[in-house]
């Protein structure tokens, strides 16, 4: 009997043993599934990698409908689905994309293939792909997949969860909704946070200006993304100054990176409506001004200084308060954006108990007054020479210019203010100046476009004349890059690293322009033999052999200036230019280093 009942207690113990067994198999089988990355899921995952967490990203960036109805439902395991691009700008940034269309991105000089056609502003592309698979060609509105395979809401997740460092900016839009685009749409920036850096470099995209209702209307017509955010892509990768690659960026690769779109169209100067009528009687000249100033009203919204003191008080969650150093650069429009409002972030920065030293950097924004004779008063339209552009649009715009500058100048003469040589000398804060010594936009005000038509001897005179005024305006600035090229804008190409002026790159100069500064703030003595003042002292244009290429507008060609100057209908030995003289005076400054 007791043996009975030993066995039937051994067979028990067996039997509930297979079932744990049974369990256990499952259980392993559900953890197994749960792991399989190609398993549909919904929800965002809540797992944190380190860093900003995809939920964080969620909050801090809207997703931006390129176009109505076009975006899918987001965080599945095989996509947020596809984003049809707007005006050529698609959102990419997936770490292994699926079906995506493979597209240009391209601006300032660069171009990189990416997922979905994105597109570039002034060297910023919008792609961010890293494995890109089944791709149709991209253009306009070319769909891309935005895709994470895994579980993650977003691609930043998904790129963390690979192990891999995400080099894209994402946008965030402000958090005062009062302050917009031209057409009333959120403005915002671009964010790429270097987790432990003090360093804070915020960048103004370029893109001139409009002035009028018709200047205006034109722009919204043909470049509604400078006008609007409801084009804008999810993310951006930077390139150039603004990219985090080393060797494409030594010295602010690990900085945190911050993009400003520009859609406000008054230089970086606006600050809202205008007043709606004079409050007295006006007389003579003044009510002329001021039926002008009505007629000139349009429905649009001007708050580019407005969009920056913002996009200030948004990064004072995310650390800018305890920077060390903020650089205030941009790019032409952007560059002027740069002089007409540093003293006003040091400002700020200041009142908010920061102790950062705030520099700028200036591209291709030192302009020069117009040389052509155009009819006082010019009317409303795009033959506006910059200077008239400027006094119409500060009306229309309610722009301000930094303070010391404003009382040098009478009132109604504040529009000198946005020319780097006649405000440069009221400004405190640290400033370097990039420009080309013939600038291809400052060549433009004046109708003469290198490499589109012919040229006549008069042009090229006035052209050899432009590098020697600009190099005379740049002659008190401590701190400045001016090769002798034709070329326009250079921080945000992908090879700014090439162009050298004496044997010195540009990443190499702002180095050296950074160390002096840090020394001087820590009252030691700059190190001898790292230059910042660098001025091509050649004659004409593209001596500098390090000189970005000219293009045939024609055949897209790569010509020499003698050649260009040559398929222009110019015979260079009258100009001065001896062939053989040029070859040899090239070579000697190869030899000697630039």
């Amino acid at each position: 009997m007791t043996g009975c009942l030993l066995i039937e207690s051994v067979s028990y113990i067996d039997t509930e043993m297979k079932i744990l067994g049974q369990i256990a198999f499952l259980l392993m089988l559900g953890g197994m599934w749960c792991q399989n990355p190609n398993a549909k899921v919904s929800g965002k995952s809540s797992k944190r990698t380190g860093g900003t967490s995809a939920e964080d990203v969620a909050q801090s960036a809207p997703v931006v409908d390129l176009t109505v109805g076009s975006t899918g439902g987001s965080g599945s395991a095989r996509g947020s689905g596809g984003t049809r691009g707007s005006a050529g700008a698609g959102t990419t940034g997936n770490t292994r994309g699926t079906a995506g269309a493979t597209g240009r991105a391209s601006g300032g000089g660069s171009s990189g293939r990416g997922n979905g056609g994105a597109a570039g502003s002034e060297g910023v592309g919008a792609t961010g792909s890293t494995k890109v698979t089944a791709g149709a060609g991209g253009s306009e509105g070319s769909r891309s997949t935005g895709s994470t395979r895994g579980s993650g809401g977003t691609a930043e997740a998904g790129a963390r969860s690979a192990g891999q460092q995400t080099d894209d900016m994402r946008l965030q839009f402000l958090k005062n909704t009062q302050v917009t685009c031209n057409d009333g749409t959120a403005a915002g920036f671009y964010l790429k946070e270097f987790r432990g850096s003090r360093r804070w470099l915020i960048f103004l995209e370029g893109g001139w200006c409009c002035y009028s209702k018709e200047t205006c209307d034109s722009r919204f017509q043909n470049i509604p993304r400078l006008m609007s955010s409801s084009g804008w892509p999810q993310t951006k990768r930077g390139t150039g100054i603004l990219s985090s690659q080393v060797e494409e960026n030594p010295h602010w690769h690990n900085a945190n990176i911050v993009f400003i779109p520009y859609c406000s169209s008054d230089v970086w100067s606006g600050t809202g409506p205008t007043s709606a009528a004079p409050s007295r009687p006006q007389q003579g000249r003044e009510r002329e001004g001021e039926r002008e100033k009505n007629e000139n009203t349009t429905e649009y919204t001007f708050m580019g200084s407005l969009i920056i003191r913002e996009v200030i008080k948004d990064l004072v969650p995310k650390g800018i308060k305890q920077a060390k150093v903020v650089m205030l650069s941009g790019t032409s429009a952007g560059g002027t954006g740069v002089l007409l409002n540093i003293e006003r972030v040091a400002s700020q920065l200041e009142q908010l108990g920061a102790e950062a030293q705030v520099r700028g950097l200036v591209d291709s924004g030192w302009f020069i007054e117009s040389k052509q004779q155009r009819p006082d008063n010019c009317p409303e339209t795009v033959s506006c020479s910059p200077e008239d552009a400027i006094k119409i649009g500060l009306r229309l715009w309610n722009g301000v210019v930094p303070d010391r500058c404003q009382q040098l100048y009478k009132k109604g003469e504040e529009w000198q203010c946005f020319f780097g040589h006649k405000l440069f000398s009221t400004l405190t804060s640290p400033l370097f100046v990039v420009q080309w010594l013939f600038d291809e936009e400052q060549l433009r005000v004046e109708n003469i476009y290198i490499g589109g038509q012919s040229l006549s001897e008069e042009q090229w005179q006035y052209i050899q004349n432009l590098g020697v005024e600009l190099k005379n305006s740049l002659r008190d600035v401590t701190a400045v890059f001016a090769p002798s090229c034709l070329s326009h804008t250079v921080l945000t190409r992908s090879n700014w690293i090439t162009v050298q002026v004496k044997g010195t790159s540009l990443p190499r100069a702002l180095h050296c322009w950074d160390r002096s500064l840090e020394a001087t703030r820590n009252n030691r003595t700059p190190a001898k033999g790292c230059p910042f003042h660098l001025v091509d002292t050649c004659q004409w244009p593209q001596c500098n052999p390090t000189c970005p290429a000219l293009v045939d507008q024609a055949t897209q060609q790569e010509l020499t200036l003698l050649q260009m100057l040559m398929a222009m209908g110019l015979d260079p030995q009258k100009l001065g230019l001896d062939p053989q003289g040029v070859e040899d005076s090239l070579d000697s400054m190869v030899s000697n280093g630039g």
